[in-house]
């Protein structure tokens, strides 16, 4: 965190802080602006000048501080030094200025659903919680273009979300996400209301496009984080030799995703579910690793990727994705694993977590997202009284 920013004399400053850093282009801008300023020829010494040479001097390093002051400040809400007796004007960061960092954790909502449910919120919270250093992202691409939500959104879980100071919510804005990679061609081709799998193909095309163009790790909305994953290139193994794109983790322009981006275009099929997404992950890696079966919990490595166990992220399959809404005696400790995986589109909304209920759902909604977990008791809490008030 900048503590100080000290100005000795004319034509020499420094900093003095810990935890945060100046690298970049933009930090050597400010730089130079900030050399340009302090630099600049002052009055010729006159004594009866010498009071407003002084005062001017004093205005001088006073606009300075204040310029550094607020580069810095953006910069330190990137780069997860949050200075805590500054507000967080989240609603005026461009996703790009978030993402330029390249360590964001991005989540997508494709539909027009503009009310995260309690596992998207349960998602992101716990991503947050579990890298507090880093940005988490997530895109809607129900909200207006060109807007963000500010914390006194009338949605709840915007409000739950927005007031966590690593959170970032923004609009989806598929065209400009596209811009200068292999899935451009194929989205001004493609008709969206003729497709069977919209949702899920265009989630499939923008969570490449995002990685490729800013690195970071993706993650499903159903993905509930338990500690950091240590890996930077990385692929989800849901089995043996098969591999999930519901998580996975590269830094910006890696050429396995631009790979992809391409194979996504010359085999696109969106009439068969998972074509774009797991079966083209599985079908680019089987390219370039001989796969093999897992043996105990071991990853496995291929050229500049990792392909990580099952344990990591599946530890329960999705044909027992049903185990995670019952009660567990005792409760499992997944300690081989990252975050888990809770098969909402098997579940298709059917089961949710209910407070009380003691379901292994529910016990990781209390250790790894209480806030949303809270907010799930006082829902369920006022739901009787709703419904006494609109018997009476």
């Amino acid at each position: 965190m900048l503590q100080t920013v000290w100005v000795s004399s004319a034509g020499s400053w420094a900093l003095r802080g810990s935890g945060c850093h100046w690298h970049g282009r933009q930090s050597t801008w400010a730089c130079g602006f900030l050399r340009a300023v302090i630099q600049r020829p002052g009055l010729r010494h006159d004594p009866k000048g010498s009071g407003r040479t002084r005062m001017l001097r004093k205005i001088q390093i006073c606009l300075c501080f204040c310029f550094v002051s607020g580069i810095l400040y953006e910069l330190s809400l990137l780069s997860g030094c949050f200075l805590p007796y500054l507000p967080v004007p989240k609603h005026l960061l461009a996703p790009e200025q978030v993402l330029s960092l390249g360590r964001s954790i991005i989540f997508l909502e494709t539909s027009e659903r503009l009310e995260p449910p309690p596992l998207v919120s349960c998602s992101v919270e716990s991503a947050a919680r579990t890298y507090q250093d880093r940005p988490i992202i997530l895109f809607m691409k129900g909200l207006a273009n060109g807007t963000a939500l500010r914390p006194a959104s009338s949605y709840a879980a915007f409000s739950l979300l927005s007031s966590i100071k690593n959170v970032f919510i923004f609009p989806l804005q598929m065209e400009t996400i596209f811009q200068e990679t292999p899935l451009l061609s194929w989205y001004n081709q493609v008709v969206p209301e003729q497709e069977k799998n919209w949702v899920h193909v265009s989630s499939d095309a923008s969570r490449l496009a995002l990685i490729w163009k800013y690195g970071g790790i993706y993650m499903d909305t159903d993905v509930i984080s338990i500690r950091p994953i240590p890996e930077e290139s990385f692929l989800a193994a849901q089995k043996s030799q098969f591999s999930s794109n519901g998580i996975f983790g590269f830094p910006a322009h890696h050429k396995f995703i631009w790979d992809c981006m391409e194979n996504f275009v010359l085999k696109y099929n969106g009439n068969i579910w998972g074509n774009q997404g797991p079966f083209l992950m599985t079908r680019m890696l089987k390219a370039i690793c001989n796969l093999t079966d897992f043996r105990g919990t071991e990853d496995h490595s291929c050229p500049n990727i990792s392909f990580l166990n099952p344990q990591r992220f599946y530890p329960i399959p999705y044909p027992a994705w049903r185990r995670y809404y019952k009660v567990w005696d005792p409760s499992p400790t997944f300690n081989h694993s990252y975050a888990l995986h809770l098969w909402n589109f098997m579940n298709h909304n059917r089961k949710a977590v209910v407070a009380g209920s003691n379901t292994l759902a529910e016990q990781l909604y209390r250790a790894y997202c209480p806030t949303t977990y809270q907010d799930l008791i006082q829902n369920a809490q006022l739901r009787p009284l709703t419904r006494s008030q609109d018997a009476a």
